[in-house]
């Protein structure tokens, strides 16, 4: 868990100055991909923003704007500091078709969610250049930032000559430099890193990716000379080296490893004695997880774009099951484009497990259908490991609370992640003994029961797990000192936030 702290958010350990009265000047605007790790990511890069005294407008679909407010976790909004410079900003776009997803697809990326990037990128665009003009007539400087993904939505907002722009990279450095270097052909030079890291093909591009998602992603790269820098949310600390290397990579663009932007104090626990207000009650895998030793359980989740197959659940439920170890497994199905039916959360179709699974598991296991507390999740002192995707914000967010993984990535930028995880920074290992060729686990492929038992059993009670625990941990201590006053990640956001308002 993260030190205590007295900054005036309770639930951050960052301890930012009180910043001059000329950043009164500075507005900055925030349009994020309509996904919610990329919707996540940038809502707590608000929280940031306005720590500073300057006034921050969340731009979404209407519907993706109350998604990412429903699943915040770790801050209200509504009461942090500063909350009355946070403004949120959302626009009703035509209806887009919203598709299941498929978990039969030989490709496991979330088509289902292109109709709503597509729709939000095209149909928020006029919505973003009228809001950001605006602003330019009250503010001496305007700061859109905006997903490498939502770049043609922002082509309009420079007809005023206060405006600028900044790319927020929602993947790792690690993952981007390496699709850089190794499409280029580069001979990579690490030093104190393993040079085999890079020895493996990348994932062939059309594995990990939909072949309508690589288009939308190529318009968006046509925009992307429009920027003057690049974020991150990472933490020097965890890929300074891969920093450095893609500042080399660019001219006339500036570089921040501003992350991690979670919260990495969570809110105290309530008195026993006091009845907690509703919103504030502990979630039933939280009370689960108060009754078990330190570093017992391993948290199983593959986050909100992977729908499993009824074969791979099975495959899943009898690993935990044969290991013996205690678990939290959060099964649900991917999300859709739309998760709402009249303002209300859907409720997810049921998952198959096996006949009478929970009942034989129950004391040591606990299977949550539906929305959990990752962050909690990872922060509580029972979990000792994560069995995960390797979703950028699951791999920040575990890092951030010292949890070492087992990593299974399923599409995008996932394997890349993985390596990093595995093979640089050495805080977990492969669901399977060596997953290459790369991208092989995208395809769709199932993993048996063993390869998994085998990898929850090491991570959980090994001498080899217990190493990477160790390592882990260590990496969590930096990663949140990173973010103390005087700390690397809070020098780079002292340093954007001075460059803004220059």
């Amino acid at each position: 868990m993260a030190p205590s702290s007295d900054h005036p958010h309770p639930i951050n350990s960052r301890k930012l100055p009180q910043p001059p009265h000329t950043m009164a000047g500075v507005a900055v605007v925030m349009v994020p991909l309509p996904a919610q790790g990329h919707l996540n990511q940038l809502l707590h890069f608000s929280r940031l923003i306005t720590s500073y005294h300057i006034p921050v407008h969340y731009v979404a679909a209407t519907t993706h704007l109350h998604q990412a407010k429903l699943r915040l976790h770790g801050w209200d909004p509504s009461t942090a500091a500063d909350s009355q410079l946070l403004h949120f900003h959302g626009f009703e776009i035509p209806h887009f078709p919203s598709p299941p997803p498929n978990p039969n697809s030989p490709c496991k990326f979330p088509s289902q969610l292109m109709p709503a990037m597509e729709a939000s990128a095209s149909y928020l665009r006029r919505h973003v250049a009228a809001l950001v003009g605006s602003l330019a007539l009250r503010y001496r400087r305007v700061v859109v930032i905006h997903d490498s993904l939502m770049a043609s939505t922002i082509q309009d907002v420079f007809s005023a000559g206060n405006v600028e722009s900044y790319i927020f990279q929602s993947v790792s450095a690690f993952s981007i430099y390496w699709y850089i270097a190794r499409t280029a052909g580069k001979q990579l030079t690490l030093g104190e890193y393993d040079d085999r890291v890079f020895l493996d093909d990348p994932p062939p591009l059309e594995v990990c990716f939909s072949a309508e998602f690589l288009k939308f992603a190529e318009l968006q790269y046509k925009f992307r000379h429009l920027a003057s820098g690049f974020l991150y949310n990472t933490s020097r600390v965890v890929e300074g080296r891969f920093m450095e290397l893609l500042e080399k990579e660019t001219v006339n663009q500036k570089y921040w490893a501003v992350g991690p932007f979670n919260p990495v104090k969570l809110p105290s626990p309530p008195s026993p004695n006091t009845k907690p207000p509703q919103e504030h009650v502990k979630h039933r895998c939280i009370q689960w997880l108060d009754r078990h030793p330190q570093n017992s359980v391993i948290y199983v989740s593959f986050g909100t774009t992977v729908t499993l197959t009824n074969d791979q659940i099975n495959q899943i439920a009898t690993a935990l099951e044969n290991s013996g170890q205690r678990f939290v497994w959060v099964l649900r199905e991917a999300d859709k484009g739309d998760i709402f039916e009249n303002g209300t959360e859907v409720a997810l179709p049921l998952m198959m497990l096996p006949k009478g699974f929970e009942d034989r598991v129950e004391g040591t296991g606990l299977v949550v259908k539906g929305w959990a507390p990752q962050l909690e999740i990872l922060g509580h002192a029972a979990v000792g490991g994560f069995l995960s995707h390797c979703g950028w914000n699951s791999c920040v967010e575990s890092m951030s609370m010292g949890v070492p993984m087992v990593a299974w990535p399923m599409h995008s930028d996932q394997p890349c992640n993985s390596l990093l995880v595995t093979k640089v920074l050495k805080i977990g290992l492969d669901v399977e003994a060596r997953w290459s060729p790369a991208g092989a686990l995208c395809s769709g492929r199932v993993v048996e029961a063993a390869s998994i038992e085998r990898a929850v059993r090491v991570l959980m009670d090994s001498e080899k797990g217990d190493g990477m625990r160790r390592r882990a941990a260590e990496l969590g201590q930096a990663v949140r000192g990173s973010v103390e006053k005087g700390g690397v990640s809070t020098a780079e956001l002292d340093a954007f936030v001075s460059h803004i308002s220059r």
